[in-house]
């Protein structure tokens, strides 16, 4: 290969690295983004789903909860089944049609950016972008894990490949969770470099790295060696930002995806509340100022 030929392939995988780091400014129109959870209840099939309310209640509750994170101010929203614990590897398909239905209800009152993510199933949050328009996911899609819901084995490449299939290649970011909430990897590796082998392998848009569940504190240690590691990536916190830790955490992580704190009391169970995100948001500002 002749010199001006790698010198063009170092440009081009130069702005690559870079495209990789602005697309969130483009997307969400600011630095360091704050992506709200839109947690939805249980839906049919799950174990706590209320039949006697129905889906009218489902549809109500999202709507407020995802009002109240837009009036906000967040960013973005994620839109995720939440709720229908325990968690699947692979959803049934009345899920994906379900979240389809509430998503297409709030569809017209959707002003932000948005994302979807069906716990924990990435090819049906991609066939869940594909059908109402969502800009990202969220799912954990490389390496083999070992917890709550037993064995955890991913497969970036075949994801890589649906994405693709259902025509999302240039539509659909892929927000990977590396270490995954309530597992632990398989292998004797450090975080760091699961961090480096995905960028390498995968290309993710960005790496998420969690607390133990939702809701836990991220480790800022953590969140900091792996941002010093991948200087070119996007590194986002996951779990755990609360208004008494986001200045640190946005510190280090270039955003963060919230949303247990911004519940009444900051508890899992509880739904959102305005003044809680309308002051986190402000708190925000004030840092990226």
């Amino acid at each position: 290969m002749c010199i001006a030929q790698k010198a063009e392939e170092r440009t081009a995988y130069t702005k690559m690295e870079e495209n990789q780091m602005e697309w969130t400014k483009e997307l969400f129109n600011t630095d360091k983004p704050i992506i709200a959870m839109c947690h939805i209840r249980a839906l049919p099939g799950d174990l706590d789903y209320d039949e006697e309310k129905g889906m009218s209640y489902v549809v109500e509750k999202a709507r407020e909860d995802f009002l109240a994170l837009q009036k906000g101010g967040v960013d973005a929203v994620m839109f995720s089944n939440e709720f229908s614990l325990p968690y699947l590897k692979k959803v049934k398909p009345e899920t994906t049609a379900a979240m389809a239905a509430v998503i297409g209800e709030l569809r017209s009152e959707i002003k932000i950016p948005f994302g979807v993510n069906i716990l924990w199933d990435p090819y049906a949050s991609l066939d869940l972008a594909a059908a109402t328009g969502a800009c990202f996911i969220r799912e954990v899609m490389s390496g083999v894990y070992a917890g709550d819901l037993g064995l955890w084995d991913n497969d970036a490449g075949e994801i890589s490949r649906h994405k693709k299939r259902l025509g999302l290649k240039d539509k659909v970011k892929l927000l990977y969770n590396i270490y995954p909430e309530a597992a632990a990897y398989l292998g004797n590796r450090d975080i760091v470099d699961i961090a480096k082998t995905n960028v390498f392998n995968n290309k993710p848009d960005a790496l998420l790295v969690s607390g133990a569940t939702a809701g836990a504190n991220t480790d800022t240690s953590i969140l900091r060696r792996v941002k010093e590691a991948l200087p070119d990536t996007n590194i986002f916190c996951n779990t755990g930002c609360k208004l008494e830790t986001v200045e640190m955490q946005l510190s280090v992580s270039d955003g963060a995806i919230v949303g247990t704190y911004f519940k009444k009391d900051g508890k899992f169970e509880n739904f959102v509340e305005y003044d809680r995100v309308a002051k986190f948001m402000e708190k925000v500002r004030s840092i990226r100022q």
